[in-house]
């Protein structure tokens, strides 16, 4: 492609012997021509510095031609994390400089002082660095219109990584807003993942008009070197996910490299790792650890010793799957598996972050399931394949969000601003009867709330004109709005008030009164939940729920796919270590190969007991709503259910008696029966509303000079939440909180996919004892309470007791298939 761009940037580019890449120019093209852009390239391809071409160029001299620079806001830049964009503020800075362009720069987030903020909505950069809640709270002033209406580019950086969800909502409608504010705005968006370029084009572009966006791919980077590091002179372990067999040799690795990324997949096994490496650093290396849980203080410090080349290793978390520019990285650690191809990739390229030399990661597989998936990882990434989450339809919360913030700007018309909204394409399926819901709720807070006077936030003329009711909702508003709400710890307790410790609300929102757990070594029955508080009494059965500890990333469903291949194509076997091969061909002989498109389930006895295994791939969240449900439904046909426990593979399920028909437990009206009754019965609703309710803003966090308290935030949602359930069931906040209890956390739609496949593509055999490809989840019967990673200890002995038993090869055995063509 031939290089248009102005001279300066031409040669900035020279002096550093740098060559302008295709996808700079063809950025710097699709400006000229009054395109939209999506870039999707590689970590190190100078995606940053293509998005921005076109704004260095609006202020070369040779452009200006003896002109002043445009006043005003020129360019937004907006990214999922503060610190990325107080990165590519540092690294905008240096072509500025170098180039001597009249170009200033800030940024703005919730840690900008006061008194800039004030002063940028006046007095506004050429260019802003923001986050979506940044840019949805300058859009509350009256002044954004005028603040605006110079924009010429908007620039969305790691879209992949906040466009398919809630965040991504509220950007949508953003820009939407910027686009009637400043009509001729292009819009931009980068990315080194995308599974659906043509659903990114969706959402980028005004109208939904994909056709007016460019795609643009990069050019093809070094390929990255993956290596799967195995056990030396040991099996790959059975069960566990810590990968701790592997600190010795991951020392050494650290040792041989200037710094190397150490990424786990929970904040418990982060600290866990952290600590292992510690236990053997003789040499006292500087290592650091990352994570979300950690103050920020503790954050910028290791991230600013990480700049400066201080640290020869970090442990960390998804806290920087996006992360910023250390080209001195020259090793990835994954300590188990990636649980997606996108997410490896993101990660991988955390090292070198440059182009033209290639990323090197090693994988560390905790067990042998986690063996497969990092080799399906492995080769999704060598052969070019990406996952991701789908995209869905906008949540109501955050359109009555977006709508309290045009009200903060000014009164605005009804059916100007529909149509707006509509431009969004998360939300063009938003009608009239929809949109007079959402405005009626953000007037009054719905039918049964519209007697108090508190909810009357906006009020409308006989013209269709909205206003707010009076001018200090704008400033509770700005305090107020955003949209990601933490999680809290809830206490479990005794009556008399015995505290026996906290666990994660996400853990406890699936329990109901009866339900029992295991925790703090004891089997606990639940009596009640209130307050942020569990109530429990010493249970006189065993425990039915495993607890756990910290929130997993989900399984992809195309590497659950590509898991599932590998398990079915023999002939690929013989490239495993030993110990995986002889598993494989021993659970071939006994039993079946759960493969595309089936659902293997086996039934066996152990230790007086008889346990049921679904073999779904579907992910660890999907499989725990699933314990939860099929065990409901074995109460009721009293089949005894003893419990559960579950991985991102199988679900397995005991009880006194025997499951002969696991397709009855399956059948599509689970999802309406024990489904909705679960949800109901369960602190899941209430904990969805309260995110609604606080996000809608019905729910205030924050009053002047004061804030509110996770219990007295909780307190005044559980109260609101009986009030529209029993007066009000249909209410626009219960609607988003039943949408959001089904899609993030249950899983129902692959819960949907199990069920589907469980209808016709059904096969269960029964055995007489314990099935080699059950061990992985059977060893952790019972240990789930338990931090991952301080378990594998543990499990050696007891997966090699059940390993012994299901490798067993016994005179005449031939495993029995019940309807192996599906049914029951």
């Amino acid at each position: 492609m031939r290089d248009n761009l102005p001279p300066e940037i031409s040669s900035w580019f020279a002096g550093r012997s740098w060559r302008v890449r295709s996808h700079q120019l063809a950025m710097y093209a699709a400006a000229e021509e009054g395109r939209h852009a999506l870039l999707v390239a590689d970590t190190g391809a100078g995606k940053t510095l293509a998005g921005f071409l076109p704004t260095l160029a609006d202020f070369c001299p040779s452009q200006l031609g003896g002109a002043s620079p445009p006043d005003g806001l020129h360019t937004l830049y907006v990214s999922p994390l503060k610190a990325l964009a107080h990165d590519v503020q540092r690294n905008l800075l240096t072509p500025v400089d170098e180039m001597g362009l009249p170009l200033r720069i800030e940024t703005r987030s919730g840690d900008t002082p006061a008194e800039r903020k004030k002063r940028q909505r006046s007095r506004p950069p050429h260019v802003l660095l923001t986050t979506p809640e940044s840019l949805s709270l300058l859009l509350s002033y009256p002044e954004s219109a005028a603040l605006f209406s110079t924009l010429r580019r908007v620039v969305v950086d790691e879209v992949h990584a906040f466009a398919t969800g809630k965040r991504g909502d509220l950007l949508a409608l953003c820009l939407a807003r910027l686009q009637t504010f400043a009509p001729a705005m292009q819009r931009v968006a980068l990315s080194a993942t995308l599974a659906d370029p043509g659903g990114f084009r969706n959402w980028l572009a005004p109208g939904g008009d994909a056709a007016s966006v460019s795609l643009i791919e990069g050019e093809k980077g070094a390929e990255p070197s993956l290596e799967i590091l195995l056990p030396q002179g040991e099996s790959v372990p059975w069960g566990g996910h810590a990968g701790r067999w592997a600190i010795p040799q991951l020392i050494e690795e650290i040792r041989r490299n200037r710094t190397t990324l150490v990424f786990t997949n929970t904040r418990f096994l982060a600290e866990y790792i952290f600590q292992l490496l510690w236990d053997v650093n003789d040499d006292n290396l500087p290592i650091g650890i990352h994570h979300g849980s950690l103050a920020v203080e503790a954050r910028r410090k290791v991230e600013g010793a990480m700049a400066r080349g201080e640290l020869r290793a970090l442990v960390c978390t998804a806290s920087l799957d996006l992360g910023v520019d250390w080209g001195d990285v020259d090793c990835v650690v994954q300590m188990g598996a990636p649980k997606g191809s996108s997410r490896l990739l993101q990660r991988i390229g955390r090292s070198n972050h440059r182009l033209d030399k290639p990323s090197r990661a090693i994988l560390v597989p905790g067990n042998r399931f986690e063996f497969l998936e990092a080799l399906a990882a492995k080769e999704a990434v060598e052969e070019g394949q990406r996952d991701g989450e789908a995209f869905r339809a906008g949540g109501l919360d955050v359109l009555a969000q977006h709508v309290m913030a045009c009200a903060c700007a000014g009164p605005f018309d009804e059916i100007a601003l529909l149509t707006e909204i509509r431009s969004a394409w998360a939300y063009r399926w938003v009608d009239e009867a929809v949109w007079r819901r959402v405005l009626h709720f953000v007037a009054t807070g719905g039918y049964a709330l519209e007697s108090y006077d508190r909810f009357k936030r906006i009020v409308r003329d006989r013209q269709g004109t909205w206003r707010l009711t009076h001018p200090d909702h704008a400033a509770r508003h700005r305090m107020n709005a955003g949209i990601i709400v933490d999680s809290e710890m809830l206490q479990v307790r005794f009556r008399n008030g015995r505290a026996l410790g906290k666990v994660e609300e996400r853990f406890a929102a699936g329990l109901s009164p009866g339900d029992t757990f295991f925790f703090a070594g004891m089997s606990l029955e639940v009596e009640q939940l209130r307050d942020m508080e569990v109530v429990v009494r010493a249970a006189r059965r065993s425990a039915m729920i495993p607890s756990y500890g910290g929130q997993r990333l989900p399984l992809t469903t195309h590497l659950a796919e590509r898991v599932r291949g590998l398990l079915v194509d023999r002939a690929g076997w013989a490239r495993f270590p030993d110990d995986v091969r002889e598993w494989l061909e021993m659970q071939d002989w006994r039993s079946k190969m759960p493969g595309p498109g089936t659902l293997l389930v086996e039934s066996f006895p152990h230790q007086r007991k008889h346990y049921t295994v679904y073999y779904t791939f579907e992910g660890w969240n999907a499989n725990q709503s699933l314990g939860m449900l099929i065990t409901r439904r074995m109460e009721d046909r009293g089949l005894s259910p003893g419990g559960f426990v579950a991985n991102d593979y199988a679900l397995a399920v005991w009880g006194l008696r025997p499951v002969a028909d696991p397709a009855a437990l399956l059948s599509p009206d689970i999802l309406t029966h024990e489904f909705v009754e679960w949800v109901q019965d369960s602190y899941l609703l209430r904990r969805a509303f309260r995110e609604v309710a606080v996000i809608g803003g019905l729910v205030e966090r924050q009053h002047p000079g004061k804030r509110k308290s996770g219990r007295q935030v909780t307190f005044s949602t559980d109260l609101i939440y009986d009030v529209l359930r029993k007066h009000e069931p249909g209410h626009v906040l219960i609607e988003a909180a039943w949408a959001d209890a089904r899609a993030r956390m249950t899983d129902v739609g692959r819960l949907a996919d199990v069920l589907e496949r469980a209808a016709g593509q059904l096969v269960h055999i029964q055995l007489d004892r314990v099935s080699p490809l059950a061990v992985p989840v059977m060893v952790m019967i019972g240990r789930e309470s338990v931090p991952q990673g301080s378990v594998d200890e543990d499990l050696l002995l007891e997966a090699e007791s059940l390993a012994a038993t299901a490798m067993r090869l016994e005179r005449g055995e031939e495993p029995e298939a019940d309807n192996e063509d599906g049914g029951g």
